[in-house]
């Protein structure tokens, strides 16, 4: 939302700002939303049919119970019960994950899908799932959120860019938002929102691109 309301400054526009389940937003681009913010991790498949500015690496993380007691190992998740939010990147990995499980022999992950991340964060507490698996960012403010009573193990997996989507048609306001972004990463704004949420300082980008590969 800081993020949302800066970009909104720098264009001298007022910003509103919509919650809405993570699998519903892209859907919503063009149509019910103007930008999306949220963890979009930048893919072929999602620039096939939106724009997407580049500003922020992010990586995947596994959370756990405080003292991880049912031993979960990130490298061995076959069978588990694993929570995930409902479309996105961490979603997709769990069910390719799952299905090398079913081909190698194994136990299929179960996969316990929900709209938003703290129902996710919620049933691990709760001992429903054993880990909920999710953007590096947002595990770790999912677990600061807990009190102490959850952690990360593994550390920060396959970091990616992620991206701040506009509608595919919408030129003017792509080159907007790209400007704005470069704007405040330029006058150190950008920086100055992580340290705020206490976010790595190198987890910013220092270009904003549009539609970067690989």
């Amino acid at each position: 939302m800081d993020l949302s309301k800066a970009l909104g400054r720098v264009l001298g526009l007022e910003t509103e700002v919509v919650d809405g389940e993570f699998a519903s937003l892209l859907p919503g681009i063009g149509s019910k939303y103007d930008v999306g913010i949220s963890s979009f991790t930048i893919n072929g498949e999602r620039t096939a049919s939106y724009n997407m500015i580049s500003y922020i690496t992010v990586g995947s993380s596994y959370a756990v119970k405080t003292g991880n007691p049912e031993g979960f190992n990130p490298d061995d998740v076959c069978g588990k019960s694993i929570a995930v939010q409902t479309g996105t990147y961490q979603d997709e990995e769990l069910a390719g994950f799952s299905a090398t499980c079913e081909a190698d022999g194994k136990e299929k992950i179960d996969i316990l899908q929900y709209g938003r991340q703290s129902d996710a964060t919620t049933n691990v507490v709760g001992g429903k799932a054993v880990a909920f698996y999710a953007d590096s960012t947002v595990a770790d403010y999912a677990s600061t959120l807990t009190n102490g009573q959850m952690e990360i193990v593994g550390g920060i997996r396959d970091a990616a860019p992620q991206g701040i989507v506009v509608a595919q048609d919408d030129t003017a306001m792509t080159e907007a938002i790209q400007k704005a972004m470069q704007s405040l990463m330029d006058d150190g704004t950008w920086g100055k929102i992580l340290d705020a949420w206490g976010i790595e300082a190198n987890a910013a980008l220092t270009t904003a691109e549009l539609n970067p590969q690989g």
